[in-house]
This record gives C-alpha cells, structure tokens and sequence, in this order.
C-alpha cells in the first residue's frame, strides 16, 4: 500500500456519504407555521382528444337574427328616441350586451355607445341602445322603418 491510499479512501468515504445524503436535502425538519396542508401544484394539462365525441359541431343557436327580435315603436321608445338619442328592441332572453351590440352593428350598422337591458313583466328582454352624439336615432329610426 502506498503513501496516499488512506487519504482517498476518505476522500471516497466522504463521497459516497454525500452521496447518499443526496445534493438538494436540508437538515432538520421544516418548521410549519399553517394548519392546513396543501397539496402542491403540479402541471395539469389540456385534453387533447383522439377522436371527436359527436360527428357535426353545434350551430350557435344566437345569431343576429335571434338575438336582435324586433324594435319597440311604443311612445316611451319615441320619447327615447328624441330625448337620449337611444334606440329600443326586443331581444332574446338569453343574449348579453356584448352580443347585442355585435348585432345591431351587423344588422343596422349602428356604432353604440351604451346598452341597457331589463326583462319586462311578459318575460321579454327590453335592451335600450344608446347611440354617439354624432349619429341622429331619429334617422336611423326612420331607415330601419320603426316611424
């Protein structure tokens, strides 16, 4: 045996204890400060399907035609008309703000400003639209046909 074999033998010793420890471990315990244990989070991903679960994809059932039902002509929707520069409509029940304005802009080409909706008492969606300062209700009333 020569000079240097008792100083690697340690040096292995030592190195296969770190080893064993592995590199990341802390000592001691983790001090908990909460009650609760919560499970990590861990990646969770999308579904990625093989096949489709029905042959044709679903028709969106609101479109501008079912969404926009008809304009109200009453006299609080002339008065409406003159006062606010607000337009009136029936729509569907189940349409949002977002939805009617996509449609009125379709349908009449109408920039708005502002809509309002409320279910009437009969279960109809009443939405009131309002429109800019430089576009007149009471002309646009007129080419769509409401007067």
């Amino acid at each position: 045996m020569g000079k240097g074999d008792k100083k690697d033998t340690t040096k292995a010793k030592k190195a296969a204890k770190q080893l064993k420890k592995g590199k990341l471990t802390k000592k001691g315990t983790k001090l908990r400060t909460n009650v609760h244990f919560k499970l990590p989070k861990t990646l969770k991903l999308l579904r990625n399907p093989k096949y489709s679960k029905r042959a044709l994809n679903r028709k969106t059932r609101l479109d501008k035609y079912t969404i926009v039902k008809y304009p109200l002509c009453t006299e609080s929707a002339m008065k409406q008309i003159e006062d606010n520069n607000t337009l009136t409509f029936i729509v569907d029940i189940k349409a949002n703000k977002h939805q009617i304005r996509k449609a009125v802009f379709d349908m009449y080409q109408i920039e708005t400003v502002k809509i309002n909706t409320l279910i009437r008492p009969d279960g109809k969606k009443k939405a009131y639209v309002r429109l800019p300062a430089s576009r007149e209700a009471l002309e646009i009333a007129n080419t769509i046909g409401i007067i």
